[in-house]
């Protein structure tokens, strides 16, 4: 049977209901690869905004810095030092399960991705009591690969450095994350 999995900080959930996120439009995601969940235990931006008081009442941007390898694995990337710690660590969430329904798509452009226009049933869901030590463990297990930030090319650092300055400008109308792209990357701005 094919299963698909969907991470969530919320507890309890029976049926996964569609939201608007990044994209605008109201759906739920999935992916064919429990680990590729992992990376969704934890916003960075969103704990980054709690952890400093800063009051923010609208949607937060989804902070999802990976991509995928040749062999079609993800890579998690770590954009400043130890993030992945500061990102994950203490973090306690869901990986919700669900069958494959008529209304689960593919997600154009994404390895493995999928979503849902429409309410999905639960199916199972597995506690995550610690997302980093979850990350860890697939890195381990030769699941994900992470990409450590220390490890990156003097291209990789220049790159971002001019994606962080562009996104800063591009985020008017998005102050949780202006907020949290000054906190971490302030020397770069």
């Amino acid at each position: 049977m094919e299963f698909y999995y969907h991470a969530s900080p919320v507890a309890g959930i029976t049926t996964l209901e569609p939201r608007v996120s990044n994209h605008g439009v109201p759906r739920v995601y999935f992916s064919r690869k429990r680990e590729n969940t992992l990376v969704y235990l934890s916003n960075a931006i969103e704990k980054y905004c709690r952890e400093t008081g800063f009051q923010y009442t609208g949607i937060y941007q989804k902070w999802g810095p990976y991509g995928f390898t040749k062999d079609g694995l993800l890579q998690l990337e770590e954009y400043y030092p130890d993030a992945f710690r500061d990102t994950y660590q203490g973090v306690s969430a869901y990986i919700y399960r669900v069958r494959k329904t008529p209304e689960l798509q593919e997600l154009s452009g994404v390895r493995d991705a999928f979503f849902s226009p429409a309410p999905v049933p639960v199916d199972g869901c597995e506690a995550i009591e610690d997302a980093y030590e979850a990350i860890l463990e697939a890195e381990r297990q030769g699941l994900i690969v992470l990409r450590r930030y220390e490890e990156a090319s003097p291209q990789w650092h220049a790159w971002l450095q001019k994606t962080t300055r562009e996104e800063y400008r591009q985020a008017e109308d998005h102050p949780g994350y202006r907020h949290f792209l000054y906190g971490k990357f302030g020397e770069l701005l």
